[in-house]
């Protein structure tokens, strides 16, 4: 433990160390793969947050859409205590008496029939994009190693070496190579160049509904009805990667309802796991799910006893509605006093859906990175993304006083720019 502060553990009754120290024994100790903000969170209620020396930060973020039910929620901590006393982890090699219910649950949820069980985000995708090649070479009939998948530039899917190979973004994607083949990408919202994009090879297009690390880039109204037709017509699988975007963050339960779609597989994560154990699942048709065989696939931690458990709270709470109407009613709130502020001059465009939206700060105001620390030091937790933008995804819990509040702050700080 050479290097760390005295006093390095901040659990309750033991000493607490200053916020600098602590960045500082992270900095010595921890890859630099993130550049947080200098602020060190201790404990979480709803959507607040109290750093290490006793003051309260209203977040904005909601841990990229993790914490859609807000920090410690009691619905979610309590279906992971009661877990917690019983068994939590098995493997897959024998079954546990939450599994099925999860499967089950969640696939209603879905309308759809099966569900592949792992733990992270990228993973879901990494799985995604195994099962659709595979469901290529064993029911559409493409040719050994010949399987494509059409993307979208700007899309964020992960950080593993497949999914940066069809990354735009040179941040992610420099000096990683050699990178993975199969993959054509095309301009996100543009039906004629996803139609030329399609060959008989084709096994699946993979899309956002919304880009989230892109900016919240909502695509133009008719974009997603028309690609399901199109891939319906060329029998292609459309995934659609709700990762971010499900689960009640749009005021729908997915983003792709707002359209009318239902594509052919569901990548979930996430919100998935209440923010208090990471969750995520490729959801589909047994059709599609079903080209995976015993053995071909797998993941020691995905279903464990503890995921599902809190999994099947959050299914019950979403299958309410209530978390839906909140984010869709909370949503036009935060978008009515958002679409004010390009008329200040200091904000050049504002995008979103429901309780997530993207701003774009004028370069007059600073970088999204200043405005995010601005308003850290005003009492709010925001994120910057692609330089001039900040993304606002309040946890759908959080109240109509205190969505206000945060957003005052954002004026406050945009004035005095």
């Amino acid at each position: 433990m050479k290097g760390f502060p005295v006093g390095f553990r901040t659990y309750p009754g033991e000493a607490v160390t200053a916020a600098e120290d602590l960045i500082a024994a992270a900095d010595a100790h921890c890859a630099p793969t993130y550049r947080p903000l200098p602020v060190v969170i201790a404990t979480g209620e709803g959507a607040w947050l109290t750093d290490v020396a006793g003051r309260r930060y209203l977040d904005l973020l909601a841990g990229y859409s993790a914490l859609n039910f807000g920090h410690g929620n009691p619905r979610l901590v309590e279906a992971a205590r009661r877990q917690l006393d019983r068994v939590t982890l098995t493997s897959r090699a024998v079954h546990h008496d939450r599994f099925a219910a999860f499967c089950t649950e969640l696939a209603e949820l879905c309308g759809m029939e099966m569900v592949l069980p792992v733990n992270t985000g990228a993973e879901a995708v990494e799985s995604a994009v195994k099962m659709v090649r595979k469901w290529g070479y064993r029911v559409k009939g493409v040719p050994a190693e010949m399987a494509k998948v059409v993307v979208a530039a700007g899309n964020f899917h992960g950080r593993t070496t497949t999914v940066i190979s069809f990354s735009t973004d040179p941040e992610a994607r420099a000096d990683y190579g050699p990178y993975t083949p199969g993959f054509e990408i095309v301009p996100y919202g543009d039906p004629t160049a996803m139609r030329a994009a399609l060959t008989e090879n084709t096994v699946a297009v993979l899309l956002e509904p919304i880009q989230g690390e892109s900016g919240v880039i909502v695509p133009p109204a008719g974009y997603l009805a028309g690609v399901r037709e199109l891939t319906r017509e060329r029998n292609v699988l459309f995934v659609a990667d709700e990762i971010q975007s499900g689960l009640g963050r749009t005021g729908r339960t997915f983003a792709c309802e707002h359209e009318g779609v239902v594509p052919d597989v569901y990548l979930l994560g996430k919100a998935l796991g209440g923010g208090i154990v990471p969750v995520s699942a490729v959801v589909s048709s047994a059709a599609v799910l079903g080209v995976f065989q015993p053995g071909e696939h797998g993941s020691t931690f995905g279903g464990n006893p503890l995921a599902c458990a809190v999994a099947l709270e959050v299914i019950a709470m979403l299958r309410t509605g209530e978390f839906q109407e909140r984010a869709a009613r909370l949503g036009e709130r935060l978008h009515r006093a958002l679409g004010e502020l390009p008329g200040t001059g200091r904000v050049t465009a504002v995008r979103g859906r429901g309780l997530w939206a993207g701003v774009d700060v004028s370069p007059a105001v600073g970088t999204g990175r200043q405005l995010s620390e601005r308003l850290l030091a005003r009492g709010v937790l925001v994120k910057d993304t692609h330089g001039s933008t900040v993304r606002i995804a309040p946890p759908l819990v959080i109240g109509e006083e205190d969505l206000d509040w945060g957003l005052e702050q954002l004026r406050a700080v945009l004035e005095a720019a």
